[in-house]
């Protein structure tokens, strides 16, 4: 394919992933008035409850709780429409496989999408942990109003964040299906790969709360090396696969 033609099939994949956030949007409107804005609360609620204090989220403004209705419901769109996108990226690089590793785009679509999942989960189940601890700060006698566009800001990002960070892998084994990268260069990388990882999960919970960082930088290393071990399958099947056919020329 031209450039030009990359930049048409860029163009339509990204409209097709724009029109899914749209559409998941309109049904994360509706989500957040049932039930998402109870459990977004909910660790606020818990942390008062246990302290005995009078935390809340405030609302400064008369526009705020408009203006976070809609950054929550787009952040849920981007969520319920993980299939779609994450299906435009992939469709997006498979041309960049032959036709007898293509066969592998429904391996890498089948682990992404619960990956993705997987990952969002873990920072809403890390949630309340960060929550407790960041308020324990607070001195005696004081009340801990959380403004919400900040708190509601640390919670989206903390869960999308941490699920893209889970989906990193599949696009690692992706790009050495592709003979962008080595298992050898991905395995060489390790120290490197662990240093981001920790770096990350420090920036994405934001406290000293060292079980929480734990907790998120365990998987996500585990499926580093997964994705290398993957990597060296599949390098050392090509390797034979070359061996067979083009001999000592190899």
């Amino acid at each position: 394919m031209s450039i030009g033609a990359h930049l048409i099939e860029l163009r339509k994949r990204l409209f097709i992933s724009a029109a899914s956030i749209v559409v998941g949007a309109a049904l994360g409107w509706w989500l957040t008035d049932v039930a998402v804005w109870d459990a977004i609360q909910a660790p606020v609620d818990a942390v008062a409850k246990a302290q005995g204090s009078s935390s809340a989220i405030i609302f400064p403004t008369i526009s705020s709780a408009f203006d976070l209705r809609l950054q929550v419901a787009f952040t849920l769109g981007i969520v319920i429409s993980s299939p779609v996108w994450l299906y435009q990226i992939f469709a997006f690089l498979v041309p960049g496989l032959n036709s007898k590793e293509r066969k592998f785009t429904f391996g890498f679509f089948a682990s992404a999408i619960p990956l993705f999942f997987a990952g969002c989960a873990a920072g809403w189940f890390v949630l309340p942990n960060i929550v407790k601890l960041m308020t324990s700060f607070v001195p005696d006698g004081g009340e801990s109003l959380l403004t919400a566009k900040e708190y509601i800001d640390f919670v989206l990002k903390l869960v999308v964040a941490i699920g893209i960070a889970f989906v990193v892998p599949v696009f690692i084994v992706l790009l050495n299906f592709a003979g962008v990268i080595s298992a050898e260069s991905i395995i060489k990388s390790w120290r490197v790969a662990i240093l981001v990882i920790v770096l990350f999960t420090a920036i994405a919970t934001p406290s000293a709360d060292i079980i929480s960082m734990f907790m998120l930088a365990v998987p996500m290393i585990a499926l580093y090396f997964g994705a290398w071990g993957v990597a060296h399958l599949h390098d050392r099947r090509v390797a034979k696969r070359n061996q067979l056919q083009f001999g000592d020329a190899v």
